[in-house]
């Protein structure tokens, strides 16, 4: 097969990974120049909302391609409709694709045909398998899965650890993990209604961790998607959280994590949980202070979880990329309970 000319490359390129850098190299293995068609912003987001904007996108392709030395071959266009111009492209002389888009290649080439067109050459790449096995993916990224690269989060092996927090991470852990919206103590609802206006409506869901958080929550008519709570506050047992109303909930479990600790029991609940589509509410037998790091490596990128600060107000972390990044680094440091 001969070198191409010039390679049509079509794509949302959601959050680059390890499967986009395959593809795009194999399209530049091939062809003397590569041009991106990149989805626009509003055919994205109509797909999901939380997609990484356009121009993010393309610095993301072009910080890469700087970095393969490839910048003076590749161009980035921005991508309106399903097809671009593949379809009457005089210039173009082969198109890149994955196995699950050829098809839609095969069907430009017929579009071509009745124009009296030549083909394009399809060059399709391969998937990328992560260290799981499964295909490397942006939704699996979104989802929050895995990291670009395929590596999971949270590994299989791992969910069935106990692990204790060492004492060298007391101090980083008293401090507000997200952004602290303040308020009077005796008013919770004011800071928590400043932590509301904060979160995007796009967020895929809402998660609460402590007593007070989600009885304010409930009392704003705000239900958490999901809630744990240990009846505790301070760390002295809440003389108020019996109030709570469970039957607000359609779902309901428990889990064992004593203080200090990371459980199994703690991370299979909250991977139960995450999968509802319904309110879950988790009873938490002993502490679910350290519940963040858990929810943060197995929830969806865009989640938002709250938690309160005593004598201070309500914080608010948005799982990302960096958030789970951060919650790895502090979990690699838990040793395992024997």
């Amino acid at each position: 097969m001969g070198r191409h000319s010039l390679c049509l490359l079509g794509g949302t390129f959601d959050r680059l990974h390890a499967g986009h850098h395959h593809l795009i190299s194999t399209c530049l293995e091939q062809s003397d120049e590569v041009q991106i068609w990149l989805t626009s912003d509003t055919m994205a987001q109509s797909k999901t909302p939380i997609v990484l904007d356009w121009e993010t996108r393309k610095q993301e392709i072009l910080v890469w391609a700087d970095s393969e030395d490839a910048c003076d071959r590749l161009s980035i266009h921005l991508l309106e409709n399903e097809v671009g111009p593949a379809p009457t492209s005089l210039e173009a002389d082969s198109i890149g694709c994955t196995p699950e888009t050829r098809s839609a290649c095969e069907d430009i080439n017929s579009s071509r045909k009745i124009e009296a067109l030549p083909p394009l050459s399809i060059i399709m790449a391969e998937h990328v398998l992560g260290t799981a096995g499964e295909i490397i993916s942006s939704s699996r990224i979104r989802d929050g899965e895995i990291d670009r690269q395929g590596q999971p989060w949270l590994g299989e092996a791992e969910m069935y650890l106990d692990q204790r927090m060492p004492e060298i991470l007391d101090d980083e852990l008293k401090q507000p993990f997200g952004t602290l919206h303040e308020g009077p103590e005796s008013r919770p609802e004011i800071a928590m209604g400043r932590a509301l206006a904060s979160i995007s409506e796009s967020s895929p869901k809402l998660i609460a961790v402590g007593d007070v958080t989600v009885q304010t929550l409930v009392d704003m008519g705000e239900i958490p998607d999901i809630s744990f709570i240990d009846g505790m506050t301070k760390r002295e047992v809440w003389a108020e959280a019996e109030n709570l109303d469970r039957e607000l909930f359609p779902h309901l479990s428990t889990c064992t994590n004593p203080p200090g600790l990371i459980t199994a029991d703690l991370k299979l609940a909250t991977k139960v949980a995450l999968l509802n589509s319904r309110p879950t509410l988790i009873v938490v037998k002993g502490e679910e202070d350290l519940a963040p790091i858990i929810i943060h490596l197995l929830a969806p990128i865009g989640c938002a979880v709250l938690y309160g600060q005593p004598g201070k107000g309500v914080v608010v972390r948005i799982t990302s990329q960096e958030t789970k990044e951060n919650c790895r680094r502090l979990l690699d440091v838990f040793t395992k309970e024997l």
